[in-house]
């Protein structure tokens, strides 16, 4: 089977984690060359993962004619700058979210990677999950009526820590947010539709740093239906389930432990038409169906697909316009917990 070769940019982190161990499990996707500004680092992780070369520059990755895509993970301020290197190296590239730290830069990054003819595909690695993937197909069957309200929750405990650059603003230019929050908003898109309007709610209420350790965005959607994303950087890992819920008026879906790093988590469908009003509201005739689907390791999942696009010559499911389109909605998210009012995403 033809196999793209891939380079990784930031070989720390999520890459490390997650990404590249699951990369080594993909049937089309083989890692050759990994890159990371501390050498030590950069060297070791080449030999543990058997990546052929190990740099400690972008240039260096990207003039080794073998790579043929390139993961970047490095932090988000870095992104426009590396997507635009690699686009014009003739690289694909799929880039951890979010796509970029403003809207010029992500239009830019879109631009140059059409010209060069690269494919751009953002790492939202949870449109990939499968309970997600269920999820939506469920709601596109109608069985649960017409959703009008969604709620994705991600939290985490992130304390103070020295030389954390999510918690530096001219860094990651936000907090559980941009860092967090991103990805539930993307999943609540695919499961409900675009996402018009927001109000939100922001602070620094645990921890010392400057970025925001608790959010809460409300949304409206096109279609009407109201959502919620909740994000903390101060509830206990443990504390958490990951919640993902979608309301409709015909019954719901209600998931834990989805919107994580993890492949597992459970799914619920309700079904309930109730077509008069229960003035005692003693809960009228349902079912309950908890539903099971194999778990697949999102990460690998994600590199995949975009091995595929390569191969095969076509579009990734997620465009560096939805990457854009993220990214709007949550600067929108910011200004209106700055200026305490609602504001309507600019299209």
């Amino acid at each position: 089977m033809d196999k793209v070769k891939w380079g990784v940019m930031g070989i720390g982190g999520i890459a490390q984690r997650r990404t590249v161990p699951e990369m080594m499990e993909v049937d089309n996707s083989q890692l050759v060359a990994v890159m990371d500004i501390v050498p030590e680092l950069s060297e070791k992780l080449a030999k543990r993962f058997g990546a052929k070369w190990w740099y400690t520059k972008e240039k260096e990755l990207l003039k080794n004619d073998e790579v043929e895509a390139v993961y970047i993970a490095s932090p988000q301020h870095l992104h426009c700058q590396q997507v635009i290197m690699a686009a014009e190296c003739g690289k694909h590239i799929l880039c951890e979210k979010p796509i970029a730290t403003n809207i010029e830069e992500a239009e830019r990054m879109i631009d140059v990677c059409k010209k060069h003819k690269v494919k751009l595909m953002p790492g939202y690695m949870m449109r990939f999950q499968a309970i997600h993937k269920k999820a939506k197909e469920i709601i596109d069957k109608g069985e649960i009526g017409n959703p009008v309200f969604g709620r994705a929750q991600l939290t985490c405990w992130y304390p103070d820590i020295p030389g954390a650059w999510r918690q530096d603003p001219g860094i990651s230019h936000g907090g559980a947010l941009i860092d967090m929050g991103t990805h539930c908003i993307d999943v609540l898109e695919m499961l409900i539709g675009r996402v018009k309007e927001v109000f939100a709610f922001q602070g620094t209420l645990t921890h010392r740093y400057k970025v925001e350790d608790s959010s809460a965005l409300l949304l409206k959607f096109d279609n009407g239906a109201h959502g919620l994303v909740d994000n903390n950087f101060n509830i206990p890992d443990a504390a958490a389930a990951g919640r993902l819920e979608v309301y409709g008026t015909e019954g719901s879906l209600l998931a834990e432990g989805t919107i994580s790093q993890e492949p597992g988590g459970k799914l619920t469908l309700i079904r309930s038409k109730q077509g008069s009003y229960e003035s005692a509201q003693t809960r009228p005739e349902k079912t309950t169906e908890e539903i099971r689907v194999n778990p697949v390791p999102m990460y690998g999942e994600e590199v995949r697909h975009l091995s595929e696009c390569i191969l095969e010559d076509k579009e990734p499911i997620i465009s560096g316009e939805e990457g854009l389109r993220n990214l709007k909605i949550v600067l929108a998210a910011y200004e209106s917990a700055k200026q305490r009012k609602p504001v309507e995403i600019k299209t």
